[in-house]
């Protein structure tokens, strides 16, 4: 039987998976153990612009939903984006009418996740998303289905390409925040509103539901803590560099005693490590299962090419007759995991403070330190500028969050100390 498709929304990644199929319908078809797979109804917000791809042989539905009552599609692939309104509308209209639906939508299913995988596992059809977290890193599957017979611990993962890019460009050229991100917009690498991404958004979007696929817990984006890259500064990157780390937006999904960890913020990584290499726009994923040890996934997070193929596995799979529980297993089998608040959470940390060049005020950062039993492992002052700022760096050993918070604030609250301090949690493995 021909698998009849329904493309909602012809951006970049739309245009990718039409390219797909015209030019390689026969071998995914084979794959797919099917006559044919082909599209047969797309939508979009413009019908005359002109895309580069004919689309004149497609039905052209201007209502998204409604593809869902062709009797021609069989797949809906939803690209529309965002967590609400036509994209929320459609899927789930299609999921109630026994459509199966593939979508690259991360927002939506952070946000409406379990609602969605109720409806697909109650019209027993599929809900695939392999392309909506690390564009072509099958990541997804992998957790879903390839390590499945493991007991996973951690999740840590540079997941958003566009902040890698501004601070592999930060490291590499001590430029600023601002420069580097002015740049990567006209790049193309950065949208003209970049807040979803460098405000770390995006990457607790798939850090949710990563963690959802790992532990078996229902998706949770409000346990998610969020801090984006804004400001972040080529001095914390140069520092870092001296004690041999990279700065990275890394989101990090831990399995503790007192539940669940959730934290997106810049982190220092050690450099000459898989996660602490990966560069530019890539993406990379590393996942501890235990006693099978560190699994590592490395690509292309996003673009035409990495994200169209992730959309196409999904529809051979769908073709295929594989449909499962969207999360791994059966959404009524999942909880609301416990989740541990960000200022439990233990870590070494980086600290930066402007302070004023006078006898006195090392003892007095020590000493706040101490108070809140915080030990310094290493320190960095560059040069003497009597009654003048420098800089001084620490890197503490490990300690609960809340207690570095209160000694950083203490040590904020000195006449002697210039700006705001900066902190950094450091991943040490």
């Amino acid at each position: 039987m021909t698998i009849g498709v329904g493309i909602a929304g012809l951006g970049t990644v739309g245009l990718g998976v039409l390219k797909v199929l015209q030019g390689n319908g026969e071998a995914l078809a084979a794959r797919a153990q099917r006559p044919e797979v082909k599209v047969t109804a797309v939508s979009a917000r413009d019908r005359g612009k002109n895309r580069g791809v004919d689309i004149s042989e497609y039905h052209w539905v201007d209502d998204p939903v409604g593809l869902v009552s062709r009797d021609d599609v069989d797949v809906v692939v939803e690209l529309i984006g965002g967590s609400v309104g036509p994209a929320h509308k459609l899927v789930t209209s299609a999921l109630k009418a026994g459509k199966h639906v593939v979508t690259a939508n991360k927002a939506l299913l952070a946000h409406h996740g379990a609602e969605l995988a109720k409806l697909a596992e109650a019209s027993n059809v599929a809900l695939k998303f392999e392309a909506a977290v690390c564009g072509g890193i099958p990541i997804v599957k992998s957790l879903r289905e390839g390590l499945i017979a493991y007991e996973i611990s951690t999740i840590r993962g540079i997941l958003n390409g566009t902040c890698n890019y501004i601070l592999t460009e930060m490291q590499a050229t001590g430029r600023s925040f601002d420069v580097v991100l002015e740049e990567a917009q006209k790049m193309g690498f950065a949208e003209s509103d970049p807040v979803l991404d460098i405000g770390g958004g995006d990457t607790a979007h798939k850090l949710a539901l990563l963690a959802s696929l790992a532990f078996g817990t229902l998706p949770d984006l409000e346990a998610v803590e969020v801090q984006g890259i804004e400001h972040v500064t080529p001095a914390d990157i140069a520092f870092a560099d001296e004690f041999g780390y990279r700065i990275k937006l890394l989101g990090a999904a831990r399995k503790t005693d007192g539940g669940i960890e959730l934290r997106v913020c810049p982190t220092m990584v050690r450099s000459r490590t898989p996660l602490g290499d990966a560069a530019s726009t890539f993406n990379a994923v590393e996942v501890n299962a235990g006693l099978a040890g560190p699994f590592f996934f490395q690509g292309r997070g996003a673009g035409e090419e990495p994200t169209a193929a992730a959309v196409i596995s999904d529809l051979v799979d769908v073709a295929r007759g594989a449909l499962g529980p969207v999360f791994g297993r059966p959404i009524t089998q999942m909880k609301r995991a416990v989740s541990v608040p960000p200022e439990a959470h233990i870590s070494s940390f980086y600290l930066r403070f402007q302070v004023l060049d006078v006898p006195g005020v090392m003892a007095s950062v020590s000493q706040h330190l101490t108070d809140e039993g915080v030990s310094i492992d290493s320190m960095l002052q560059r040069g003497r500028s009597p009654g003048e700022p420098v800089s001084i760096v620490m890197l503490t050993h490990e300690a609960p969050q809340e207690a570095v918070e209160r000694a950083v604030k203490a040590i904020a609250g000195s006449d002697k100390v210039f700006e705001n301090p900066c902190m950094i949690p450091m991943e040490t493995e």
